[in-house]
């Protein structure tokens, strides 16, 4: 007999949402397919909508990204450099092992031991010193120096099951990838099977096809809320055209990110819409290593022009953010000044830089540029709202101070490879702040890159500002709430005016849906199937 929830959305919402056997199925269109099944090898919102209906962190965040308990139930700063994370109790993994310290001590030890990870998971725990068992449900975790942050960063960090992971009966934390009794680790490519991506979480890997579906089946032993949901197939549908049409057909229930252009016929159609400003930043990152050869970049007699913070600013003056918002985002944004909008924590107040080409101009001039230079601006055409849209306008209105700027967009996947291996001398990204506040996109997208303590790892301009670094350093070091804000928005405020990396807008997020479905729209832009639920 089905569940009266799941009976309620087939009523609600009609028969694409049951299958023939009276299951309650839901169906969603992404804009972007994850990457990769394991939750440690690419810290990509993608892949984390997906891997968080599998897996769960010890601490979660809710859709304001407020920090929530998750497989923990508590936690308490013991001193320090000291926090103690009590275990729910009761909870099973998928495998039916019980969830014990064992597990929490051997995900943290697997991070560093990932291997390619475009986005290394070691900026969470390289500051972890031990990971210890205290009592047969809590832990204790030490860190090297103060870490006020450590609750809200392992929200990132889903618990593994050490037992489907083959690890030892005992798993010693060391820190620098050097634990002892991990067994033979198992590699990203190894969680496209159900068997050994085994999480806590109101749904089970069924399968991952890439190119094509995930597909994810109802837990019935998940200790928490059950999902609405017996089945739930998660199509990456990267064309806007071929998404909408999926929704307005009846092939999916849900989809995330509509064409702007397309919201007034969805409406008409019947179907839901909802939106939210998102913390997501939407930037143009410049290649600043001074000790290498910027890529595709001419007429400058082979300086880079780059280094030069009068052609920085040239170029944030040369862009009129206003009219990309109205024009090419619909009003679905909002112009950005700073790294998360304000009034988030670690935010600083400072303005929005004005559209001003003749400032523009006389800023190359002066910086021995009077011509202009040519240069390439890469970009993901199918990642971010109206991405290669936004990156076409920012060349042409760079055109018009005589830096003749060629677009290079290409998919998502196509373009993280690329950046990741510094190729473009400009490039058009965006950020999600996992932590809610700025020390999430100071550490990633602008702190001096450096593999060994894991910051910097997004940071594919290479800009680097040592006296940045070791304020931010201080800040996330800082247990005092009201200090550490103003640390990290004076660290902020120096890269920003530095121009070290230039905001463009913060992005309205959107999803459309069938009537019979409800969604709270979430800051991070999160689509979580497991939170999708029948309309009341």
């Amino acid at each position: 007999m089905m569940k009266k929830s799941a009976l309620l959305a087939c009523l609600l919402a009609g028969a694409t949402m049951c299958s023939s056997a009276g299951a309650a199925d839901l169906a969603i269109g992404l804009k972007s397919e994850a990457t990769s099944m394991d939750p440690q090898f690419h810290q990509l919102s993608t892949n984390t909508q997906v891997l968080l209906n599998i897996f769960e962190p010890l601490t979660k965040q809710d859709p304001f990204q407020k920090v929530t308990p998750g497989l923990a139930t508590k936690w308490e700063s013991v001193n320090d450099t000291t926090w103690r994370f009590t275990l729910r109790g009761g909870v099973k993994f998928q495998n039916g092992s019980a969830l014990s310290p064992r597990d929490v001590i051997y995900t943290y030890c697997r991070v560093p031991l990932v291997v390619n990870s475009p986005s290394s998971f070691t900026i969470y725990t390289a500051a972890i010193l031990d990971v210890t068992a205290d009592g047969k449900n809590a832990v204790l975790i030490k860190t090297d120096g103060a870490n006020p942050l450590l609750p809200t960063d392992l929200s990132n960090l889903p618990i593994l099951s050490a037992d489907a992971a083959g690890a030892d009966a005992t798993v010693t934390y060391k820190p620098g990838g050097k634990c002892e009794g991990m067994g033979k680790v198992p590699q990203s490519v190894d969680f496209n099977s159900p068997a050994v991506a085994v999480g806590t979480g109101p749904y089970k890997l069924d399968r991952f096809v890439r190119g094509s579906e995930m597909v994810l089946t109802r837990y019935d032993g998940y200790w928490g809320t059950k999902p609405d949901w017996d089945k739930v197939t998660m199509r990456p549908i990267t064309s806007d055209g071929p998404r909408i049409a999926a929704l307005l057909s009846g092939d999916v229930d849900m989809i995330e990110s509509p064409p702007i252009q397309d919201l007034k016929r969805v409406k008409d159609a019947g179907f839901k819409v909802i939106d939210a400003l998102s913390n997501r930043i939407i930037y143009l990152a410049l290649f600043q290593d001074s000790k290498a050869t910027a890529p595709n970049i001419n007429g400058t007699n082979g300086k880079n022009p780059l280094l030069d913070k009068r052609v920085r600013e040239a170029i944030s003056l040369a862009i009129n953010r206003e009219a990309i918002v109205a024009r090419i985002m619909g009003g679905y944004a909002k112009v950005a000044g700073e790294l998360l909008p304000p009034p988030m924590f670690g935010t600083n107040g400072r303005a929005v830089d004005k559209y001003d080409p003749k400032k523009a101009k006389e800023l190359l001039t002066a910086a021995g540029y009077p011509d202009g230079f040519e240069i390439t601006l890469g970009t993901p055409n199918d990642r971010y709202i109206n991405d290669s849209q936004v990156a076409q306008a920012v060349a042409q209105m760079l055109v018009r101070i005589g830096i003749k700027t060629k677009v290079d967009a290409q998919t998502a996947s196509q373009f993280f490879s690329r950046r990741n291996k510094l190729e473009f001398p400009m490039y058009l990204a965006g950020w999600g702040a996992s932590s809610g506040e700025m020390s999430s996109p100071l550490k990633s997208l602008v702190a001096t890159y450096d593999k060994k303590t894991g910051m910097g790892p997004t940071n594919a301009g290479r800009y680097s500002n040592p006296e940045m670094d070791k304020l931010l350093t201080a800040a996330m070091s800082t247990i005092d709430d009201a200090k550490r804000e103003v640390m990290l928005g004076k660290a902020e405020k120096m890269v920003l005016d530095d121009y070290g990396i230039i905001p463009l807008h913060y992005e309205q997020t959107v999803w459309a849906m069938k009537k019979g479905l409800s969604y709270a729209a979430r800051v991070d832009q999160y689509t979580i199937a497991s939170d999708v639920h029948a309309a009341k």
